[in-house]
C-alpha cells in the first residue's frame, strides 16, 4: 500500500500520480479526510487515557493520605472517564480500520517513466525479436487445440468433463513437454535464484500482502471452509515468506524462484479468447521473485527482463516487449514489462510474462523490512517479480510454430536434454 505519510504530506503530488492511473482526485481527498478524522479520534482517546492515568495516580495518593472520601470521588470520576476512553478507543480503531481499508484498495503510484495511456492499446512496444517479422508456412497456421487433439497430447474434452471448461488435460508427450519446460527454466535460473516449493493454498493475509485481495477476490478460488485461497501465482507466497521480519541489507537482493500450479477464475473472460490454452483456470508457471533495496531495484528488474527474454530466444519463439502504460498496470505495480510471443496458428500475440517492480507497496502490506548496513531505522524492501515463464501459452506457441507438413511437431534444441534427447512429437 502507499505510505499514508506520503499521502498526508504530499497530497497534490499523490493525486496527480494516481490520476495517471485513472483514480479520481476525490478518492485521494476522501482518504486524506478519513486520515485526519482518525488522527483526531486517536488524539481524543489518548487525552482521555492520560486523564485516567492521572486520576489513578491521584486515587492512590488520596488513599495513602487517608482521605477516603476524596479517593472515592476520584475513583468514580476515573471509572466514568475510563468508560469514555474505551468508547473513544473503539471509535478511533474503527476510523483507523477505514483508513487502512481505503489504502488497501488504492493502487500503487506509477513510476515516472511508465508511459501514460488508458489501456492495452496504449502500451509501448519497446523491441521485438528477431528484428524482422518471421514468415510462417501454411502448415504452421493450424491452431494448437487442433494440433494437440490430432497428436493425442491435449484433451480438452476430458479436462472439461473432469473439472469444467478452461481446465486442460495434457497427455503423453504433451505432459512431458510441460515438465521439460519447467526443468529447463529452473535450471537456467539456478545460478542466482534459490528454488522454493511453496504451498499452493495460502491464508487471506498472504493474498492481501500482494494486493490480490481485497480488490480481486472475484478472480480467485477460495476454500471458505478452511479460510484458504488457491494461489494465482507463486508471487503470492514468495512475497510473504519473510512477512513481519527484518532482513539484513547484506542479504539483499534476495532472489527466489518457484514452479507451481496457478489458479485463476478469469471471471471477466467469457467469450474472450477462451479456445484451447489461450485462457485457462489452471496452469503451471515458473516465477522469479526478489526482495531488494530501492537502489538495487532497477538493476534487478533489468536482470529479470533479460532472463525472460533469453528463455524465449532459446525456445526460438518470435516475441515483443511491451512497456505497460499507466492505464494497464496491475494494481500493485509501479512499472511492468510484458513479453508476448506470436502464435501463428492462433494468429495472436500471447502474453507469457509480466516483469514488475512494486516499489515498497507490497512490502508495506506484508511488513518486510531490512536494516541498513550504515545504521538507522529499518526500511521497507522493494519487491519485484516476473513469470519465467507461464507454460500454457508457451506450450501453444511451440506446438503451432513447430508443426511440420506431415503434422508432427519439432521442438527447439534447448529442450532436447529434458526430453530424453527427443525433439519430435508424432
Amino acid at each position: 500500500m502507499i505510505d499514508i505519510r506520503l499521502v498526508r504530506e504530499h497530497t497534490e503530488a499523490v493525486a496527480k500520480a494516481l490520476a495517471r492511473r485513472g483514480v479520481a482526485r476525490g478518492e485521494v481527498e476522501a482518504l486524506v479526510a478519513a486520515d485526519s478524522e482518525a488522527r483526531r479520534l486517536v488524539a481524543a482517546r489518548d487525552e482521555l487515557r492520560g486523564r485516567v492515568k492521572t486520576l489513578s495516580r491521584q486515587v492512590g495518593e488520596a488513599r495513602r493520605a487517608g482521605d477516603s472520601t476524596r479517593a472515592a470521588d476520584l475513583a468514580e470520576e476515573s471509572r466514568r472517564l475510563g468508560d469514555a476512553e474505551r468508547a473513544a478507543g473503539a471509535e478511533a480503531e474503527a476510523a483507523q480500520r477505514r483508513v487502512h481499508e481505503q489504502l488497501l484498495w488504492l493502487p500503487n503510484l506509477p513510476a515516472d517513466d511508465a508511459p501514460d495511456g488508458a489501456g492495452p492499446d496504449d502500451n509501448a512496444v519497446v523491441r521485438r525479436w528477431p528484428g524482422s517479422p518471421r514468415r510462417y508456412a501454411e502448415h504452421q497456421r493450424v491452431a494448437h487445440w487442433e494440433v494437440g487433439a490430432a497428436l493425442g497430447i491435449l484433451d480438452l474434452d476430458r479436462g472439461a468433463r473432469l473439472s469444467g471448461s478452461m481446465f486442460p488435460l495434457f497427455r503423453g508427450d504433451g505432459s512431458r513437454l510441460l515438465r521439460a519446460l519447467t526443468a529447463f527454466a529452473l535450471e537456467r535460473h539456478a545460478d542466482a535464484f534459490e528454488e522454493i516449493r511453496p504451498p499452493t493454498l495460502v491464508r487471506t493475509d498472504t493474498m492481501v500482502s500482494t494486493g490480490h485481495l481485497p480488490k480481486f477476490a472475484d478472480e480467485a478460488y477460495a476454500m471458505e471452509r478452511d479460510g484458504l485461497w488457491a494461489i494465482p501465482t507463486a508471487e503470492v507466497p514468495l512475497t510473504s515468506m519473510y512477512r513481519g521480519e527484518i532482513l539484513a541489507e547484506a542479504q539483499l537482493p534476495l532472489r527466489l524462484t518457484a514452479a507451481t500450479a496457478c489458479f485463476r477464475r478469469e471471471a471477466g473472460a467469457a467469450g474472450r479468447d477462451t479456445r484451447g490454452l489461450l485462457r485457462v483456470h489452471e496452469f503451471d508457471k515458473v516465477e522469479l521473485f526478489a526482495y531488494a533495496t530501492a537502489e538495487q531495484a532497477a538493476e534487478v528488474h533489468a536482470d529479470m527482463l533479460g532472463r525472460v527474454e533469453s528463455l524465449v530466444q532459446a525456445l526460438d519463439l518470435e516475441y515483443r516487449v511491451l512497456d505497460l502504460c499507466t492505464g494497464d498496470l496491475g494494481n500493485s505495480a509501479a512499472r511492468t514489462f510484458d513479453i508476448e510471443v506470436y502464435a501463428p496458428g492462433s494468429d495472436m500475440w500471447l502474453e507469457v510474462s509480466s516483469i514488475s517492480w512494486f516499489r515498497d507497496y507490497q512490502a508495506r502490506r506484508a511488513d518486510v523490512r531490512y536494516r541498513p548496513d550504515g545504521g538507522g531505522p529499518p526500511r521497507f524492501v522493494h519487491t519485484l517479480n516476473g513469470s519465467a515463464l507461464a507454460w500454457a501459452r508457451i506450450w501453444a506457441a511451440l506446438v503451432e510454430v513447430g508443426r511440420q507438413p506431415d503434422g508432427a511437431v519439432v521442438l527447439p534444441d534447448a529442450l532436447a536434454g529434458y526430453l530424453g534427447g527427443r525433439r519430435t512429437i508424432r
